[in-house]
């Protein structure tokens, strides 16, 4: 029969998950349910041990007791791009997800065709050389009164979410959302905190392995009250583009 201390830390990572017994069973390869496990009936195979620290960074030792670490190299979770795409220099260019694409963009962040269908562009601005930048459209208003509905961020990938300041704002792509927050980690916790500028969205903590994807918002495009269509907010950034390009060409000459 398996301890307490392991069977106690089972059903708590579950429960912190938010997974029902079968769900969880079917996301680690247990056939049917949990409760026999929770029950202390079904001792934790080592398959079940591996799919805890593979999908979700549970340390083995925590689980049976024999560390505090409940998590394992929290600070190594890719959040890099898992696609960059290239003009046809081979030199990096910024994608443009507009609000109607990201709503796809977390399932499909590893298919680079995905990325074909969208526009790109390069900026000849020294601030957007030497990093990988993405344009991203923000929704809702859960970032008043700095981001309005319809605005851009323009924003820099990130490597580490150690790297993340609690004094910037970011692109934050979870499994099933794209969102802009502030990004806060307390000390002695396994979470990390999500902070809307608006008051009316309360903070709220997710586990560091929930992130694909972490973008520091560098610079905003807002945008006049007449473009509020999609190809009109398109074609002013366009316009903008070619704007900055014209004025970098003069500077040179």
């Amino acid at each position: 029969m398996e301890n307490e201390t392991t069977i106690k830390r089972f059903v708590d990572i579950r429960r912190e998950l938010g997974f029902t017994q079968a769900e969880f069973a079917e996301k680690l390869g247990v056939s049917n349910t949990t409760a026999d496990i929770e029950r202390g009936r079904t001792k934790l195979s080592g398959k079940v041990v591996t799919e805890l620290l593979r999908q979700f960074k549970i340390n083995p030792l925590w689980l049976f007791g024999e560390s505090e670490q409940q998590y394992l190299e929290t600070s190594r979770i890719s959040v890099i791009p898992k696609v960059v795409t290239v003009d046809s220099a081979e030199q990096d260019n910024m994608v443009l997800v507009n609000a109607k694409a990201a709503a796809g963009y977390p399932q499909n962040i590893s298919d680079t065709s995905f990325y074909r269908q969208l526009p790109a562009f390069d900026l000849p601005i020294p601030e957007f050389r030497n990093a990988t930048y993405r344009g991203f459209q923000v929704e809702g208003d859960s970032m008043l009164p700095n981001l309005k509905p319809g605005d851009w961020v323009l924003a820099r990938a990130v490597e580490h979410i150690d790297h993340v300041s609690a004094n910037k704002m970011y692109v934050v792509v979870l499994q099933d959302s794209v969102m802009v927050k502030k990004i806060e980690k307390r000390p002695n916790s396994n979470n990390v905190t999500l902070v809307s500028l608006n008051e009316t969205y309360p903070p709220y903590d997710i586990k560091p392995f929930q992130i694909q994807e972490i973008w520091e918002v560098s610079s905003k495009l807002t945008f006049d009250v007449n473009a509020t269509t999609e190809r009109g907010l398109l074609k002013q950034l366009q316009e903008s583009m070619e704007e900055l390009k014209k004025q970098v060409g003069q500077v040179k000459s």
